[in-house]
């Protein structure tokens, strides 16, 4: 019991500063999550059309972030990029990462489930008189998307957590680099790294869940059967 007070006394202390990065880590996770659904959408169609010069660049831009650590693609945004006259703010950088990271992810994610797309759908459209690109709006987005969506829940866990990296790595005050301050002031590493974990595993599973309704909501008549 006398543990349990503490922790609750230590929260208690510091709540405030748990939760001005709670809301920072809110701030760059949906920018990012959101910023790297439009870039899987936009390329994965890309990628999955082959439309020339476009796919093949992003196929190196998948590779590059894929086989790159998060860590080093951070570092070169924040620390290499003003050499070349290129400076972020702290904000920035740290959800330009985030966007960057998950778009590589949902590139793929998308590119698959357009792909999974029957032809005849297609094929439907266009003899409807759709355009190639009303065809895809109408058609293959609503259903390729949806095909997606289970893959996109992990593309973007991975993006909420790996806001933990990015924080410490520019010095922005989310909830990571928020814990490492107040580790240093007060030297609670049990309670300040219990109280984070607690954080992080609400924050995921909430949003694990919010994709799930939303993916039942979504799902296509084959699956809802």
């Amino acid at each position: 019991m006398l543990a349990v007070y503490d922790l609750w006394a230590f929260v208690a202390e510091n709540w405030r500063e748990l939760l001005d990065g709670l809301v920072n880590t809110l701030k760059v996770s949906l920018i990012a999550i959101a910023g790297s659904a439009v870039i899987g959408i936009v390329l994965g169609a890309a990628r999955a059309a082959r439309i020339p010069v476009v796919s093949q660049l992003t196929a190196v831009y998948v590779e590059v972030i894929r086989n790159t650590p998060i860590l080093v693609q951070i570092f070169f945004i924040f620390f290499a990029l003003p050499e070349l006259g290129i400076t972020l703010p702290q904000f920035t950088a740290a959800w330009f990462s985030l966007v960057l990271w998950g778009g590589a992810f949902n590139v793929e994610n998308f590119r698959a489930g357009f792909q999974a797309v029957p032809d005849q759908f297609r094929e439907a459209g266009l003899a409807l008189g759709f355009s190639r690109l009303r065809t895809f709006i109408h058609v293959t987005l609503p259903i390729g998307g949806r095909i997606a969506l289970p893959s996109t829940i992990n593309t973007s866990s991975s993006v909420l957590k790996n806001s933990a990296i990015v924080g410490p790595a520019v010095a922005y005050g989310e909830l990571t680099h928020t814990s490492f301050r107040i580790l240093e002031a007060t030297g609670r590493t049990f309670e300040i790294f219990f109280v984070l974990g607690v954080f992080y595993l609400a924050l995921v599973t909430m949003l694990s869940v919010l994709i799930r309704l939303l993916e039942a909501r979504l799902a296509l008549p084959e699956e809802a059967r």
